[in-house]
């Protein structure tokens, strides 16, 4: 009875084929939205880890700096800096924006970094060609996937910035390469206002009579500049002492500051489980409607299959084959149906995966799961095939 199975694929191994891999590439986009969720939270680790940093200090009651606004005034990690078992503390900022060049626009989160030694929070950790940014305007490091150049001039805001180096895996949380310039310009790029509504934001105060009166000399001048300075970040990272843990760090500058610390643990929660909360929703979704129609396929080209045969099987009956040995033959032909899809699936899944504009991490636990529930979907597909299998009636093999 194995041999009719084998037979059967043979005399329609055409038909057979062509539908493993029809149903392989399903299941290829299957592993691939398993692969875009997997992305999705490396990513957002990544963007942790490339920070540098063990806290992140932001203003209080936010969720920041990733999953929500925040700003700081940027005289703040001085006092952070002295906090019990704070070894160093820096500035930066977070900007996700277009930038343009050669005439295009690629989206990319433009980090604002204190421009200092290697190994300062917020700084990019590996460079794969290029030097670091030393000078404290005009000067970038771009991740690759954004497809800069060293020597490229690119627009940010008003001002010109020259690629000095270029990093590898330096994203955020939605996968969009960073970009990295001095702290200065990335405050100015953020916080400050267009030309025209500087004009009339200063037509506004000389206007108004409470910054223009003849006792306070000075007033309207100070009130001016003021509000042409930046003095905002949106977040201090802050690498602590070994000795002291994370939240025995946090805690005095909670008490004490009146700012919000996130640990590494409670940041990675905000960004996996709040951030891309709902993209994980949707993925799952997909995956559950992907996994009907897999085995909506299947049982449909079983079910096929076993009605072209029905003669076959009456005289199986007739002849004394037991049902067992019936329903072992279509089980195997819907086993030998996965099989072929899965690899099929896997071997495209890898194939298209790098051409992705996201990052598709394909794991081999999500290809041993994907395999085993595929091997329990074509074993409850077959279910329809079976049953009508053995209602057939012996007769059948003498009537027809």
């Amino acid at each position: 009875m194995i041999s009719l199975a084998g037979r059967d694929i043979q005399h329609a191994w055409g038909k057979f084929v062509f539908t493993g891999v029809g149903l392989g590439l399903l299941i290829g986009v299957t592993l691939t939205m398993a692969g875009v969720y997997r992305g999705m939270v490396d990513d957002a680790k990544a963007l942790l880890d490339n920070s540098g940093a063990d806290l992140w200090v932001v203003q209080q009651d936010t969720l920041g700096p990733y999953a929500e606004s925040s700003s700081l005034y940027d005289d703040v990690y001085r006092g952070i800096l002295g906090m019990p078992g704070v070894a160093r503390a820096a500035n930066v900022t977070y900007l996700t924006m277009q930038i343009r060049h050669d005439g295009q626009d690629i989206r990319a989160m433009v980090v604002g970094v204190v421009t200092g030694s290697p190994g300062e929070p917020g700084q990019p950790g590996y460079l794969m060609s290029g030097r670091r940014i030393t000078r404290s305007h005009y000067e970038a490091v771009a991740d690759i996937a954004a497809g800069f150049k060293l020597g490229d001039r690119i627009r940010i805001r008003r001002n010109l910035y020259t690629v000095v180096g270029l990093t590898r895996r330096m994203v955020s949380s939605s996968g969009d390469p960073m970009v990295f310039i001095p702290l200065k310009d990335a405050q100015e790029a953020q916080f400050l206002k267009d030309n025209d509504v500087i004009v009339q934001q200063r037509r506004r105060t000389a206007a108004n009579p409470l910054f223009n009166r003849p006792g306070v000399p000075g007033l309207l001048d100070a009130t001016i500049a003021s509000q042409s300075t930046n003095p905002y970040v949106n977040a201090v990272l802050v690498q602590i002492n070994p000795e002291l843990s994370p939240e025995e760090a946090a805690e005095p500058i909670r008490r004490w500051k009146r700012l919000q610390v996130y640990t590494r643990s409670q940041m990675e929660e905000i960004l996996v489980g709040k951030l891309i909360a709902t993209s994980a929703k949707q993925i799952g979704m997909f995956l559950v409607i992907l996994a009907i129609v897999s085995a909506a396929i299947i049982a449909f080209i079983i079910y096929t299959l076993t009605l072209g045969k029905i003669r076959e099987i009456a005289v199986l009956k007739l002849i004394g084959t037991r049902n067992r040995t019936i329903a072992w033959m279509i089980l195997q032909q819907a086993l030998a149906l996965g099989i072929i899809g899965f690899v099929v699936g896997k071997i495209a899944a890898t194939v298209w995966a790098p051409f992705f504009p996201k990052y598709v991490l394909l794991v081999p636990q999500d290809a041993v799961r994907g395999f085993l529930s595929l091997m329990a979907i074509c074993v409850l597909a077959s279910l329809l095939a079976i049953r009508a299998a053995l209602r057939v009636d012996p007769a059948e093999a003498i009537g027809g």
